[in-house]
């Protein structure tokens, strides 16, 4: 009311928004929340299809999901409220903070801890700087911290929570929900086990790349604006697969990413292209292999994958022998932690396949990798017949 603007309460999901925000009634009153925050006496309108109230001074609030934040361009918001941060996409906040510098603005993050991703390297960031110069504030607080839940309604919760999703999903989520814990593992993650040994072995850090020997960039495809299309770059050494690289981008045009990938200072092996690289495309009438190989790249597409948790099965294995660059990788480390099945409220159980979200894009991408490994795509010597030895000679 004192600085007119526009403001928004962003969630993981537009669906996610209207159900947890803009339709929601406080259980304890009996009222729409929307109602108790804001009172009738200080709105203009409201708009129900698009989740925004005006207010009589001119200002606006609007409940949007992070999701499609590429839609809001050209867009001036004062303030954004990040809710369950740790479950949206990082790219939303990359996108919306140099508007919110022009514009003198703020933003507030609310989570709970998912696992060590992006929301746990922010709050690892705000408090530094909340120490050097107070320029962020951050805060941790507990059930011990609010005394919200009494110890008996805490110990029936973690009892529940176990028997509903079994010792290791169960424990995780309570210590997540009520003790904010960043070491436990976002409940229903394919790899978050994988991810957190990788990062305890210290394979997630500096991975430099070796010259001479090739790298594969490994790809899944999106459609339109909101599906990404992922990259991982890989190059093998020995018995390590190392990720030195990882792009992700909106564009439609097989000809942006390969200028992309020529101007890597990379020796480029073969591209590996999911099953769908080969369908003809109605814009151009060429299969994306065949535009690659257009542009002079070598190409290798896999078939179509039987089962898609066969395959993540083997992908559990192989980050085992992955070392990450943490860097150049980090969009597509935080996919990777971030990939989960989801969670049905009303059967109390975990859906058989992965949720499709923002992580999906560098997942589906990764998982291509072991599935290229397992069918000897990803080779950097290819043996042309059967090698003939003297055994006497050796002998």
């Amino acid at each position: 009311m004192q600085n007119v603007g526009n403001y928004w309460h962003m969630l993981p999901e537009a669906s996610q928004a209207r159900k947890a925000i803009w339709d929601a009634v406080n259980p304890h009153t009996g009222k729409k929340r929307i109602d108790e925050a804001f009172p009738q006496e200080i709105r203009k309108r409201t708009n129900n299809q698009e989740m925004l109230i005006e207010f009589v001074n001119g200002s606006t609030w609007q409940v949007l999901g992070s999701d499609n934040y590429n839609s809001q361009v050209g867009s001036t918001p004062r303030g954004i409220v990040f809710s369950e941060w740790a479950l949206a996409d990082p790219n939303a906040w990359a996108y919306m903070r140099p508007i919110l510098a022009e514009n003198g603005g703020w933003a507030l993050f609310i989570t709970t801890p998912r696992g060590r991703n992006h929301a746990k390297r922010m709050y690892d960031a705000a408090k530094r700087a909340m120490e050097e110069d107070g320029s962020w504030f951050c805060e941790v607080l507990t059930a011990d911290d609010t005394t919200v839940f009494s110890p008996e309604t805490l110990a029936n919760e973690k009892k529940e929570l176990i028997a509903e999703m079994g010792e290791d999903e169960g424990l995780s989520k309570y210590e997540q929900e009520y003790f904010c814990s960043f070491d436990a593992a976002l409940p229903g993650a394919y790899y978050g086990k994988e991810m957190n040994k990788a990062e305890l072995d210290k394979r997630i850090g500096k991975v430099p790349y070796v010259p001479g020997k090739p790298v594969f960039p490994v790809f899944d495809f999106g459609r339109g604006l909101s599906n990404s299309t992922a990259i991982w770059f890989v190059q093998l050494v020995g018995a390590e697969v190392r990720l030195i690289d990882y792009e992700e981008g909106n564009s439609g045009d097989i000809a942006h990413y390969g200028k992309l990938i020529k101007e890597k200072d990379y020796m480029i092996g073969k591209l590996i292209l999911p099953h769908d690289g080969k369908d003809k495309r109605l814009g151009t009438g060429l299969s994306y292999e065949e535009q690659f190989q257009g542009m002079g790249f070598e190409t290798e597409c896999l078939p179509r994958p039987e089962s898609v948790l066969s395959h993540i099965t083997l992908t559990r294995a192989l980050i085992a022998q992955c070392f990450f660059d943490k860097d150049k990788c980090e969009r597509g480390i935080d996919c990777l932690r971030n990939y989960h099945r989801e969670w049905d409220e009303v059967a109390k159980v975990f859906k058989p396949n992965p949720k499709h979200n923002w992580a999906s894009h560098g997942s589906d991408a990764f998982r291509y990798i072991a599935q290229a490994r397992e069918l000897g795509v990803l080779a950097v010597f290819k043996n042309s017949g059967p090698i003939k030895v003297n055994i006497g000679s050796i002998c």
